[in-house]
């Protein structure tokens, strides 16, 4: 008897939602494009993973390529190159995080007590213009802004009575004009998703806590940063996950000879190692351990997230 009435609900449940999606249809279909570009760009391309375990020969293909198991990874974590890849990957990242993550929020904050609404929409336009510049133009700009003789900063530098500095040769400087850069170029495009979040705080909380005699730092505080946390949870715990995936191109676009030693990071080190040196099997490796351990890294967090009474991803 339980059989057969749980087969009813069953099959109640299938129809529902089938019916959701006869009468959605039209909606659903706008998925598809998206869904297949999804499969065939991300999913199809994951059977390459393969090749890490293999020694891979073009002239075999990945299937026919001699199989070496855990060879490649072992290369790789015994290799002079593995700490300092590991540490370079991991101190840009944290500093990008530390100096980063924060200034979205304030800037967010900042932008949403603007009363007038031409002047905060100018705001918005130029704090989230540089996010559409090339990391190429970026680059450019850095060059010839901290040239070592003609690039404005030395020669305010120049004018303060100060040594010139060679900004882009220095390994100890590299950091810090990759972070700082970066936060120029995104800060007001990241703020966008907290002035979103602000946007559905009740202004009743304000009004009630002006009348109760709060100042607007403790407004701040009580209410704008405390409607958002969920938000920034999120969006910390999404900043983690990829703290082992340091974008390449501006990387490998400002580094050069002098600054190697700080520069040199995982995914340049694939680059070199897989198409410039063609140590595909290799660079394969390498790669499915970054995306391992992001993929550790996230869920890790995500459990800590909720462990803490936060909201999570899922």
């Amino acid at each position: 008897m339980n059989t057969i009435v749980s087969l009813k609900k069953n099959t109640g449940k299938k129809a529902m939602f089938f019916s959701r999606i006869i009468k959605k249809y039209q909606l659903l279909t706008l998925l598809i494009p998206a869904v297949v570009y999804i499969v065939l760009f991300h999913y199809v391309p994951m059977y390459g993973i393969i090749m890490a375990f293999k020694s891979f020969q073009p002239s075999l293909g990945i299937w026919g390529s001699p199989w070496v198991g855990v060879d490649h990874f072992v290369r790789f974590f015994t290799s002079p190159q593995f700490s300092r890849i590991i540490t370079n990957t991991l101190s840009i990242s944290i500093y990008s995080i530390i100096a980063g993550f924060p200034i979205p929020v304030f800037l967010a904050i900042a932008i949403n007590y603007i009363k007038n609404k031409s002047y905060k929409k100018l705001v918005q336009t130029v704090t989230y213009a540089p996010h559409f510049i090339s990391a190429v133009v970026i680059v450019g700009m850095i060059s010839v802004m901290f040239a070592q003789e003609t690039g404005i900063v030395n020669i305010a530098r120049n004018a303060l009575g100060l040594k010139k500095v060679f900004f882009e040769g220095n390994p100890k400087m590299f950091p810090h004009l990759y972070v700082w850069s970066g936060i120029w170029q995104n800060a007001g495009w990241s703020a966008i998703i907290y002035i979103a979040a602000l946007s559905g705080v009740d202004p009743q909380l304000h009004e009630a806590a002006i009348m109760d005699g709060a100042n607007k730092v403790q407004r701040i505080w009580y209410i704008d940063v405390q409607s958002i946390i969920p938000t920034m949870t999120i969006m910390l715990i999404l900043n983690m996950g990829q703290i082992m995936s340091v974008g390449f191109e501006k990387v490998f676009l400002m580094q050069n000879p002098l600054n190697i030693s700080a520069s040199e990071i995982i995914s340049t080190y694939v680059y070199k190692r897989g198409l410039i040196e063609a140590q595909y099997s290799f660079s394969a490796a390498v790669g499915l351990f970054n995306s391992v351990l992001n993929f550790i890294l996230i869920i890790t967090f995500n459990k800590l997230s909720k462990l803490i009474g936060s909201s999570g991803i899922w």
